[in-house]
């Protein structure tokens, strides 16, 4: 029997990574999902459910014990938290993936090299920063210019050591933020791109912190839970020792994303989205890149929607609630 973790479950992406595996029943109908967070929704997605901090002691050795087959590491500080508390997102987004890959070492050594479990990660855009060309294709370099991009980036690189080694099979996927996400808005600086979209469709007003010529790369958490899934599945000789890639998505602008709205819900839910500016989000948001040429996922059969407004649909199927 197949037996699956997902750390950060109780999240918004660990619950819909959940119930998609439940749906669509991507891997043996058997198969056995655990789910570790900090606290879970009262209705949340099927699975077993364990309430923890991975970054308390032994949590990593307590997990890794269990031997997973698949392991999705999702649990991270935000961005804008991890800027503004500077030991907590190094502590919580990286201290706690170097516990984890040597709780799960130790499993490997434990069995004789017998146990090497599929890792995914979950990595952001956030670890190129500028100046940028007008799309960053799959040879620009990785320099981030935040915390998180920082955390994320050294992630990537000791799970590609680790893997390199044989203590695991690992992947990193460089995300797009995801949008429109359900819920209320998080402490990431990303949060108001879900916000000027969610916010209106549900009557209520929503706060534009940056200009509107803002640029950015999206997909749809549904987009991101299928990602996860592809990777826990993908032949990973496939990536030749490259083993972070950058996910697919949908490139627009602020105003773009407004006059998606507009076709979908009217103007009158625009005119519900006021400007009011936010020199720490500009600042950080300047700093992030705009635009992807993501051939090597694609060719290994990664997809996102073609439009923005796809991705509003998606979040109307999926999480609107009137």
């Amino acid at each position: 029997m197949t037996h699956i973790l997902i750390i950060g479950g109780g999240g918004m992406l660990g619950q819909k990574l959940a119930h998609h595996i439940s749906a669509e029943q991507t891997f043996s109908p058997d198969a056995r999902v655990s789910l570790f967070d900090l606290s879970f929704p009262v209705e949340g997605a099927p699975g077993e459910i364990t309430v923890g901090d991975i970054a308390a002691p032994n949590s990593a050795k307590l997990l890794a014990a269990q031997r997973p087959d698949v392991i999705f590491h999702l649990a991270a500080i935000v961005s804008g938290q991890a800027e503004a508390d500077f030991d907590l997102g190094w502590d919580v987004n990286l201290m706690t993936t170097w516990a984890l890959l040597n709780a799960l070492r130790d499993e490997h050594n434990a069995t004789s090299g017998a146990y090497r479990p599929r890792l995914v990660f979950a990595s952001s855009i956030a670890v190129f920063g500028a100046p940028f060309p007008e799309r960053i294709d799959d040879e620009f370099l990785c320099a981030p210019l935040t915390s998180y991009g920082a955390q994320k980036a050294a992630s990537e690189l000791m799970i590609s050591d680790f893997s390199r080694k044989g203590y695991i099979d690992g992947i990193s996927l460089r995300l797009p933020t995801l949008c429109v996400r359900p819920g209320k808005a998080n402490a990431a600086a990303s949060s108001f791109f879900s916000g000027i979209i969610r916010e209106p469709l549900n009557g209520l007003e929503a706060v534009l912190p940056v200009d509107d010529t803002v640029r950015h790369w999206h997909a749809s958490p549904r987009a991101a839970a299928r990602f996860l899934t592809h990777a826990a599945d993908l032949d990973t000789k496939l990536l030749n020792d490259r083993r972070a890639l950058n996910m697919p998505g949908i490139s627009c602008t602020v105003a773009e994303q407004i006059e998606a709205l507009r076709t979908i819900a009217g103007q009158d839910a625009v005119n519900l989205i006021k400007h009011v500016p936010d020199p720490d989000i500009e600042r950080i948001v300047k700093g992030w890149p705009r635009d992807f040429q993501t051939d090597r996922a694609l060719e290994l059969g990664f997809r996102a929607e073609s439009s923005f407004e796809d991705i509003i649909r998606v979040y109307l199927e999926d999480d609107f609630r009137a």
